[in-house]
């Protein structure tokens, strides 16, 4: 855990020296905060996130990428800014990716966690980490977002962290994720044959399954049926042929026969895919394979991907940025919290606020208009925040194994 002044920098930021309340106190907090010209110094919203922050168990984060090392500019912070809020391009001359709703959201959440108002200007928040130092600015960040577990993507580019660093900055479990395409590089790297690239597949797989947590494919759509053994050995040839170092593969047979091959290991596999619905098929042929599917879809899809949660036994989805969408359309235990950070590690504070807060109003929402009780509305929540991934991904199994 943080210590000496970086603990104090923690302690000020996320009031856990001097608010000792507990989650019930929402109403009390609200009384004896005071007044200013513009009403109560500490909001309704603002409050309620916090009881809930408190009231829910630490959250695990079902999916992300790791953070980057080093210093950041306001150039390549802007531009790690833009990736997340799904803009490839450069800002417009005279604008800002500051002013999105990813941007906005660094701006509150993490300037208090480094010793900042919140709301403070991008320069200031961004000398202040120069200041602080990126390892340091990062442990403070990871550390103050309120996640306990994450499950780490592993194959992502070089200069993001692994799980060994995020857990040490973090200070908490992180479990991998085995990404497929990038799995079958490196075996592809290695072989010099159709022959031994099938069998090194097959063992490298194996072995993956021996100390991974899931695994993980970008897919946009599946047969029902696995892929004929000549078909995947022909696409093989094909790749083979032509393939350069660190080509990641592409041929719909081959990524198929990866995804069989997953199932068939028992563990849970996370399904990368922009439109779930082409997957139904494949989610059906799987009802009794003993494998957990867990969709991760683009944006505008996580409605859809709920319902086909909703429609599967052994299929989960992410719960997506709006909570209250998907919730409606799937039994909460089918539903899982991530924040899809990567690189900056203000994206796991704003993930896990964002989360926190939506679930929040929500909750509120569903009390007030007598639809469940507030303990039921708090276990509703910490399904969705914890509970759910720790059963589909056996994360206490796997916390009792290494002891």
């Amino acid at each position: 855990m943080p210590d000496g002044k970086e603990a104090a920098v923690t302690d000020e930021a996320t009031g856990t020296a001097a608010d000792p309340a507990p989650s019930d106190t929402l109403e009390a907090a609200r009384e004896a905060a005071p007044e200013t010209a513009d009403g109560p110094r500490i909001g309704r919203e603002h409050l309620a996130g916090e009881a809930w922050a408190r009231a829910l168990p630490p959250l695990v984060d079902q999916h992300s990428h790791g953070a980057l090392h080093g210093e950041l500019g306001l150039g390549s912070f802007e531009a790690h800014l833009a990736a997340a809020a799904g803009s490839g391009a450069a800002a417009p001359a005279g604008t800002t990716f500051f002013d999105s709703w990813t941007g906005l959201a660094v701006r509150r959440w993490c300037p208090p966690l480094l010793g900042l108002e919140a709301h403070c200007a991008p320069v200031r928040y961004l000398a202040r980490r120069r200041e602080l130092g990126a390892y340091r600015a990062g442990r403070l960040l990871l550390r103050g977002a309120g996640i306990g577990a994450f499950l780490l993507e592993s194959g992502a580019p070089d200069g993001l962290t692994s799980a060994a660093e995020l857990a040490a900055a973090a200070d908490g479990p992180v479990h991998e994720v085995i990404r497929l395409e990038p799995l079958a590089e490196e075996v592809a790297d290695t072989s010099g044959s159709v022959d031994s690239f099938m069998g090194n597949t097959a063992e490298a797989l194996y072995a993956a399954a021996q100390h991974a947590t899931a695994f993980a494919l970008g897919v946009a759509f599946c047969d029902e049926t696995p892929p004929d053994p000549r078909e995947v050995r022909r696409a093989a040839d094909r790749w083979l042929s032509g393939h350069t170092p660190r080509a990641r593969p592409t041929d719909p047979v081959l990524l198929q026969h990866l995804l069989w091959s997953a199932v068939a290991t028992g563990l849970p596999v996370q399904l990368h895919c922009a439109d779930p619905q082409p997957l139904a098929g494949f989610l059906r042929a799987t009802a009794g394979a003993g494998t957990d599917l867990v969709l991760l879809p683009g944006r505008p899809h996580h409605r859809r991907a709920a319902q086909l949660a909703a429609a599967f036994a052994h299929v989960y989805a992410d719960a997506g940025p709006r909570p209250g969408e998907t919730l409606g359309e799937a039994p909460f235990g089918k539903l899982l919290f991530s924040t899809g950070a990567r690189a900056l590690p203000e994206l796991y504070v704003t993930g896990a606020r964002l989360f926190v807060r939506s679930m929040a109003r929500l909750a509120a929402e569903w009390v007030a208009d007598g639809v469940c009780t507030r303990s039921e509305a708090r276990r509703i929540a910490a399904l969705v925040a914890a509970g759910t991934a720790r059963r589909v991904y056996r994360l206490d199994a796997a916390a009792s194994a290494t002891g």
